[in-house]
């Protein structure tokens, strides 16, 4: 009996620390009998779910810095929890360059990150490796994002996914536009991303392109959000835009394949409105449906514009001079602000331009070729 005792401690000890080397620490009950740990949690209670947050790991993360309120209105249940690797995780990232207080602004914000073991940290680090060059730029976007990194416990699924979308001819400077911008893509399944995918062929094929199988990465490559919206919301938008504008096939791809793929995974509503106030505006102005198509085909991301902000800076223009025929012809001019428009205005009015004469090409230059014309037209008013 002794013998079997012994057997059986003996295989209690290994099992403990077998899960103290998956999470960083053991139960509260048992720790007595083993040298002390440091900042690990542990339960109230063994053998049942503790009904109220652990106590022991609330202290551990107040003396690490968390923002222990933000955690709890963040993802509460994981202070509930009895087993969790704040430890490890703080050890684990700081070894990989990141400083205290980014570690406890990751735990503040994403508090799940203290329940991924030290082997699944290891792996995930070493898969987004291969994307990024150094382990700064990833303690860096962990640091603005901890969702992109700890949002998924399958480092399985996130291999899968790297790898096909390798396979659709997206590179790794792709790939890192997709961690750093939209790292939710990675998270979802395999089988998710690759219904998008196959939908997008689909309309290519349906749209009469000629290589279905390319059209998906110029997509992507234009908008790396496309993966992470439904294709009922994608579906619907092109229907929108093609009930809007009377476009033909031809056209619809051509659109597709340019500018226009930045905005098909906006809210259907959204869209929906900014066409028809971008309608009523035009036609309130003596333009033609024929404007609509025009003015979008120039300049398709007028449509990413809120029909409130989009007015303002119809008005704004319109008060300064500036012609609704001209605005057709230059209607990158509304890709800068309200308050950018008033100002070059107002300056350009200081010297007597002549938008009528030399039109409004110098409402939508950069700042530094702004400027230096100003400079030319002062000097020339001062003659």
């Amino acid at each position: 009996m002794a013998a079997v005792a012994g057997v059986k401690a003996f295989l209690s000890f290994h099992r403990l620390a077998a899960l103290q080397r998956s999470f960083g620490h053991m139960p509260a009950q048992l720790t007595s009998t083993f040298p002390h740990r440091g900042l690990c949690s542990a339960p109230t209670k063994t053998n049942e779910p503790a009904p109220t947050e652990n106590e022991s790991l609330l202290e551990n993360l107040n003396l690490m810095g968390v923002d222990v309120k933000m955690a709890r209105q963040r993802q509460p249940g994981v202070l509930r929890k009895a087993f969790t690797n704040e430890q490890g995780l703080a050890k684990f990232l700081q070894g990989k360059g990141a400083s205290s207080r980014v570690v406890a602004g990751i735990v503040s914000r994403y508090p799940r990150a203290i329940t991924r073991s030290i082997e699944h940290l290891e792996h995930r680090w070493e898969l987004w490796r291969d994307i990024f060059k150094t382990d700064a730029e990833i303690v860096s976007i962990v640091d603005r994002s901890p969702e992109s990194f700890f949002r998924s416990s399958d480092n399985d699924n996130l291999k899968k996914n790297i790898a096909f979308l390798t396979s659709l001819g997206l590179n790794n400077k792709d790939l890192h536009r997709l961690l750093t911008r939209a790292p939710r893509t990675f998270s979802n399944s395999l089988e998710l991303n690759r219904q998008m995918v196959e939908f997008l062929e689909d309309v290519c094929a349906e749209l009469g392109g000629e290589n279905p199988e390319q059209f998906p990465k110029s997509v992507i490559s234009k908008n790396l959000y496309i993966l992470i919206r439904s294709t009922k919301r994608v579906k619907t938008n092109i229907d929108i835009l093609r009930a809007f504008l009377k476009l033909s096939d031809s056209e619809l791809l051509g659109l597709l394949q340019g500018p226009v793929a930045q905005i098909i995974d906006l809210s259907n509503e959204y869209l929906k409105n900014n066409f028809k106030t971008l309608q009523q505006r035009l036609v309130s102005h003596g333009c033609r449906k024929s404007d609509l198509k025009k003015l979008v085909l120039r300049y398709p991301m007028v449509l990413y514009i809120g029909s409130d902000t989009l007015s303002s800076k119809l008005d704004c223009l319109l008060r300064g001079g500036i012609t609704m025929k001209q605005i057709l012809e230059k209607p990158k001019v509304l890709d800068y602000s309200t308050h950018n428009i008033a100002g070059r205005l107002e300056e350009l009015h200081r010297v007597r331009y002549d938008f009528e004469k030399n039109g409004i090409s110098i409402l939508d230059s950069s700042q530094k070729r702004f400027d230096a014309k100003m400079e030319k037209l002062h000097v020339g008013l001062e003659d």
